[in-house]
């Protein structure tokens, strides 16, 4: 931030801390220094690397996590390799990542789940080290993993304590730095707080005769579904019927087609007024039967959709397809039911999952965002947050 004429800020970013438990923690004495917690609004699918490149204006990375189906080569790419050896420029998925002054060291992303304890203690102490040592006259951007893998794997308890570390760090940034020195903390998308079990989704679908590809690696509520044109449509029928899945999603020409057992709806969206439509087609799959079937502006969706079970539900369902939030969109995207996810088995038996994210309910979209200076919105659209995070 060359040439700013503010104070210096510092912006930490914690990896997959919801709304409701930053507010719970607040309620009980931390974090008092700062504002009232904004809702910020996790894009669907609600997965770190889709939320900071919207949120920070970056490159969209290649898929929504780091085993993506590549649609020119027709392959899967990245998975384990990703997190072995040191972070070099191909392990790199999306230019936010640039703007880090401190991220975690690569192994750490998995290693959080084999030994949590050691892993995010090292972690707070190295970002309180390297903040203390970076020039004084400039802003600072850090981002802590670890409180996602803790709270995957040992639950809302754990991350407390950790969170009880944090703050006191926090304090003592405020006492050398002065209360002059912003800062400004967010995550970038929520997590259910409850034990989740694996969808049978590939299995289900082999059995139905379809081929699909589906890139199996975090343990999360939502899937992208990879397949031929001709047979999308089918293959989001057959998915939503297994036990788990809330609602499939795919593309119409230029509509986004909602299917779910609770019905099929159709998203349209006009350009020229900036405006959606939700028209239902037979039931309701997003609960918005009160106002379908007309034109509404963009910003008169948000007012009524902020605070919904799906939130900002018209814009970002449909945006999870026409929107380069991934440079390999999925044909078909799916949001689980809370207590359910999909991913790789092999990673599913040494973890007992405590909580996870991906879909597109309310527990997984509402990260949050505070400062000790501003007061934000009552909700901020991830689309939305840089002005608020970097001018």
């Amino acid at each position: 931030m060359t040439g700013q004429t503010r104070p210096r800020r510092l912006l930490l970013g914690l990896d997959g801390v919801p709304h409701k438990l930053i507010e719970g923690e607040r309620s009980r004495g931390l974090f008092d220094s700062f504002k009232s917690p904004a809702r910020l609004l996790s894009p669907f699918p609600t997965m770190t690397n889709v939320a900071l490149s919207a949120m920070l204006g970056a490159t969209p990375p290649a898929g929504y996590e780091s085993l993506y189906f590549d649609r020119k080569a027709r392959e899967l790419r990245g998975g384990i390799s990703k997190y072995v050896g040191r972070r070099t420029p191909d392990k790199v998925p999306s230019s936010y990542m640039d703007e880090l002054d401190y991220q975690e060291p690569l192994p750490f992303e998995f290693l959080i789940y084999v030994a949590p304890e050691k892993v995010w203690r090292a972690d707070m102490q190295r970002f309180r080290e390297r903040f203390r040592a970076a020039p004084h006259d400039r802003d600072y951007f850090a981002f802590l993993k670890a409180t996602d893998g803790l709270l995957h794997a040992q639950g809302p308890a754990r991350l407390a304590v950790a969170l009880e570390s944090l703050d006191k760090i926090l304090k003592e940034i405020r006492s050398y730095c002065g209360d002059e020195t912003e800062i400004v903390m967010f995550s970038d998308h929520g997590m259910n707080l409850e034990e989740n079990r694996r969808v049978p989704l590939a299995s289900t679908l082999r059995r139905r005769g379809f081929k699909v590809v589906i890139p199996a690696f975090g343990l999360c509520s939502y899937a992208a579904l990879y397949c031929d044109e001709d047979v999308i449509p089918e293959v989001a029928r057959a998915s939503v019927e297994v036990t788990g899945v809330d609602f499939a999603v795919y593309k119409d020409a230029a509509a986004a087609v909602v299917e779910s057992s609770r019905g099929q709806a159709r998203i349209e969206y006009e350009a020229a007024t900036d405006s959606y439509r939700y028209v239902t087609v037979s039931g309701d799959p997003l609960q918005l039967s009160s106002f379908a079937d007309t034109f509404a502006t963009d910003a008169t969706w948000f007012a009524r959709t902020a605070g919904h079970y799906y939130p900002n539900a018209v814009a970002n369902v449909y945006k999870s397809l026409f929107t380069p939030r991934v440079k390999h969109t999925a044909d078909v995207l799916l949001s689980m039911n809370d207590g359910y996810y999909y991913g790789w088995n092999a990673f599913g038996r040494f973890v007992r999952l405590h909580a996870t994210h991906g879909n597109a309910l309310q527990p997984s979209s509402n990260a949050f965002l505070m400062s000790t200076h501003r007061n934000f919105p009552p909700f901020v659209r991830a689309d939305e947050a840089r002005s608020l995070l970097r001018n």
